[in-house]
């Protein structure tokens, strides 16, 4: 183990701060390092692994699927692409999709489109797009500049023309900041990398009126919230709402590479061959575990989701206990089903630390925040024994 990690340092680039661990194994809630010690896992990849590690429906469908045909191009039918393009949309508010690899694919596909609409309908300045102050995008030159986070920007200047940025939940500040140049408007239902932070409950149906009263798009990054992350398959369904465009990734592929991009059939209707493509997009190996990853969230009855929600509330509940007793370290409690974050009065990475020599794995995010996105198959004796390790932690601290 010392010399892999050694060999990280010397070939791979420095840009993750990573931890001393290597893990080789997984299943279910737990994974498993180099030397067989076992940790609970709260991060799930970071709201990727929405089944678990290694979910035994996952699996078979990656090695049947691998067995048959691994990729082919877009330049032809892909068998598991039409399947799971169907079941998207009969499950969603969209008429069309476009499969990518990953979350920040899927918002540049979005922004594309955005602005190909906007184009198309409204003349040659409608390319504007308004985002949030401490959203989060993605990486692409496209989605840094849609990020609102300088330190996601730093550096990369120049950036691309046409963004600006609002508070998040502050619709005065969005109906100041719109005009016949804005083609869409660009959010995440919850702040996840910005610290999970939840707009009000009527937020997004004044967004929704707001773009509705002067034809602007509303595009939703579902990249972190879709797929079961909130109780709902999709987070926008929490909002009584719809959006025009939406994006996935993450959870989409329980833990394969696969983003997509969603839109109503007359926006969509702006892409139209050669405007926009992917080689590895869709391909017949993701689309199967995606399948799988779907139907598996659905079957009896969505029970999946209803128990993410009831355990989000069940840890949320254990939160709140738990900053009653360490009211000095404890600031705050956020979330929607099993998206929570616990905002402390302090750094957080030597709780992460702390926490992952006792076998618990937790992410740190926006600085003071303890982000909880595990598996959404985790039990209530998984939520006690992750709280029982921070209550330790918290004791040594206060």
């Amino acid at each position: 183990m010392k010399r892999l990690i050694e060999d990280a340092s010397r070939y791979l680039m420095n840009t993750y701060s990573r931890y001393p661990l290597l893990l080789v194994k997984g299943r279910g809630t737990r994974v498993y390092d180099y030397d067989g010690k076992e940790y609970l896992d709260f991060v799930g990849g970071i709201a990727v692994n929405v089944l678990g590690h290694c979910h035994p429906r996952v699996v078979v469908a990656i090695q049947k699927q691998a067995q048959r045909l691994i990729h082919v191009s877009n330049l032809y039918h892909i068998e598991p692409q039409i399947r799971l393009a169907r079941l998207i949309v009969e499950n969603s508010f969209a008429d069309r999709v476009f499969f990518c690899n990953s979350g920040a694919e899927a918002n540049e596909a979005a922004i594309k489109l955005a602005r190909r609409y906007g184009k198309d309908h409204f003349g040659q300045e409608r390319y504007w797009i308004i985002t949030a102050y401490n959203s989060f995008h993605g990486r692409t030159m496209a989605t840094i500049t849609a990020t609102g986070q300088e330190k996601v920007r730093k550096g990369f200047e120049p950036l691309l023309p046409g963004f600006k940025y609002v508070p998040f939940d502050d619709i005065d500040a969005l109906k100041d900041a719109l005009d016949e140049k804005t083609c869409a408007v660009m959010l995440e239902p919850i702040q996840g990398e910005g610290g999970v932070r939840l707009p009000s409950q009527e937020y997004f149906k004044e967004v929704r009126s707001l773009c509705d009263e002067t034809g602007t798009l509303l595009i939703l990054d579902e990249v972190q919230t879709g797929m079961g992350r909130t109780g709902r398959l999709f987070a926008y369904e929490h909002y009584g709402i719809e959006p025009d465009i939406m994006t996935l990734a993450k959870g989409l592929g329980g833990g394969v590479p696969i983003g997509a991009m969603l839109a109503r059939e007359d926006v969509a209707a702006s892409f139209t061959p050669g405007t926009h493509a992917s080689t590895f997009g869709g391909n017949p190996l993701v689309c199967q575990a995606a399948l799988a990853t779907i139907e598996t969230l659905l079957e009896d009855d969505r029970y999946i989701l209803r128990e993410c929600e009831r355990l989000g509330e069940y840890l949320i509940n254990r939160l709140y206990k738990l900053q009653e007793e360490f009211s000095g370290i404890i600031v705050d409690i956020r979330g929607k089903g099993l998206m929570v974050g616990l905002e402390l009065t302090r750094e957080c990475q030597p709780i992460v630390r702390a926490a992952m020599e006792r076998g618990l794995l937790i992410n740190c995010t926006a600085g003071t925040t303890l982000r909880f996105t595990p598996p959404l198959t985790i039990t209530e004796k998984d939520i006690d024994r992750a709280l029982d390790i921070l209550a330790d932690i918290f004791w040594r601290l206060s």
